[in-house]
């Protein structure tokens, strides 16, 4: 195997706060991407139910109606 030349004291904390920085960076743009997952995810299911009740309220007025019509 090739030898590895150690860094020395300088090199060494410059190469940590880079990698570090690098990390901090990753780390915060996953986080909104997450978070703007959750976010789109409660729009849509919202979205879902506010559908869900206005087809539920359709229903109940093609019944009523149905029901009105039998009457006639």
């Amino acid at each position: 195997g090739a030898a590895v030349k150690p860094l020395n004291e300088e090199a060494a904390a410059e190469l940590g706060a880079e990698l570090l920085g690098e990390a901090l960076v990753f780390g915060v743009g996953g986080l909104c991407l997450y978070l703007e997952y959750l976010r789109q995810a409660g729009q849509s299911r919202r979205r879902e139910e506010t559908l869900e009740r206005s087809l539920a309220e359709l229903r109940l007025g093609l019944e009523r109606l149905r029901g009105e019509l039998r009457e006639l």
